[in-house]
C-alpha cells in the first residue's frame, strides 16, 4: 500500500515552515535525518522521499547534503506551478530538473504539478497536455494536484495570504474537477497519461470527498497517489478511525505518504508550520503510521 513516504512539504517555502523559527534549517535536517534512518531501520523497502520544495532551489538541496538530511533517502522530490506561481516558463521544467540533478546523485521526483483554472479551463487543459509531454518521460514520479478543487469554505495553507493577491485564489481552483464534483475539460485527458501520471490529493480531516474520490481515480485509471498523514491531526479526537478509514479506501493505489504538520500543543510555536520541540515525537509519529500501515 505504502510505496513511499515523504519528509513534511516544501520545508523552504514560508507557507509551510516557520524560517524565523529556524532560519538555516539546520532543525529541518536534523529532523528528517532522524527520521529518515527511524524508517529505514523499520521498513527498509518503503522508499524516503526528501519533502518537495518550491521553490526548486539547488542551493537548498546543497544545504540539506551538508547538514547529512539526505543521506539516507532515496530521492528528492520538487514542486512546480510555472502557469501560475513561478517565476519561469512552463518550457524550463527539464532545465529545473537538471538543476537538482546537477547536485545530487538522488533521483528526482515531480510531487506536485499543476495548473488552476482560475483564468480560463483552457489553460488548465494545455498545461495538463504539456506537462505531461515535458515531464513523463523525464522523471520516475509525477503527480498532478490535484484532483478537487479546494471548496470556497476551506482556507488554503499559506502565511502570506495578504500578500499574494488575487494568487491567493488560484489556489482553489488546481482540481480536475470542480468543488461540486463536476468534471472540468482537463479532466476528459487526464486519463490518457496514467497509470504513469499519478495524482496528489490532500484529504482533509473526515473529508466528505473521499469515497467519490477513490471512485474517480479507478475511473481514471490512476495507480499511484499522494496524500498525507498529518501529525496535528493525529492528536484529535477520533484521529486513528479517520486514519484508518482514509488508508483502507486507498489501499488498492501505490501510495506516496507525506508526514507533516506539527501540533500547536507540539511546536517550538504554537503553528502546524513550527519545528517540533522534540525531533523524537515527530520521528514517533512517523515510526507509528509505517507500523499500522506498512
Amino acid at each position: 500500500m505504502i510505496e513511499a513516504v515523504t519528509f513534511w512539504n516544501e520545508a523552504n517555502n514560508k507557507s509551510h515552515w516557520d524560517v524565523q523559527v529556524d532560519p538555516e534549517w539546520r532543525m529541518y535536517a536534523d529532523m528528517v535525518r532522524t527520521a529518515a534512518q527511524a524508517l529505514k531501520a523499520e521498513c527498509p523497502q518503503v522508499l524516503r522521499v526528501l519533502g518537495g520544495i518550491s521553490p526548486i532551489d539547488p542551493l537548498f538541496i546543497q544545504r540539506m547534503q551538508g547538514f547529512g538530511a539526505i543521506d539516507d533517502l532515496d530521492a528528492v522530490a520538487v514542486h512546480g506551478f510555472p502557469l501560475d506561481w513561478n517565476l519561469w516558463p512552463l518550457d524550463q521544467w527539464g532545465a529545473k530538473i537538471a538543476e537538482i540533478e546537477a547536485v545530487t546523485h538522488l533521483p528526482v521526483w515531480v510531487t506536485e504539478v499543476g495548473v488552476s483554472s482560475f483564468g480560463a479551463e483552457e489553460v488548465q487543459e494545455f498545461g495538463l497536455r504539456r506537462t505531461a509531454e515535458l515531464l513523463l518521460d523525464r522523471v520516475q514520479r509525477v503527480h498532478w494536484y490535484s484532483l478537487y478543487d479546494l471548496p470556497q469554505a476551506w482556507e488554503a495553507t499559506t502565511r502570506h495570504r495578504e500578500a499574494e493577491g488575487s494568487s491567493y485564489f488560484r489556489h482553489f481552483h488546481m482540481g480536475l474537477l470542480r468543488e461540486d464534483g463536476s468534471p472540468k475539460l482537463a479532466l476528459a485527458q487526464f486519463a490518457d497519461y496514467t497509470p504513469r501520471m499519478g495524482i496528489c490529493q490532500w484529504f482533509h480531516f473526515e473529508d466528505h470527498r473521499l469515497d467519490d474520490a477513490v471512485d474517480w481515480l479507478r475511473r481514471l485509471g490512476v495507480r499511484r497517489v499522494r496524500t498525507g498523514l498529518s501529525w496535528a491531526d493525529h492528536l484529535r479526537p477520533d484521529a486513528e478511525q479517520w486514519f484508518d478509514r482514509m488508508m483502507a479506501a486507498l489501499e488498492e493505489f501505490e501510495l506516496t505518504v507525506t508526514f507533516c504538520f506539527t501540533p500547536e500543543s507540539r511546536g517550538i510555536q504554537p503553528h502546524h508550520t513550527s519545528p517540533p520541540r522534540e525531533n523524537a515525537e515527530f520521528t514517533e509519529f512517523c515510526v507509528a503510521m509505517m507500523r499500522r500501515y506498512a
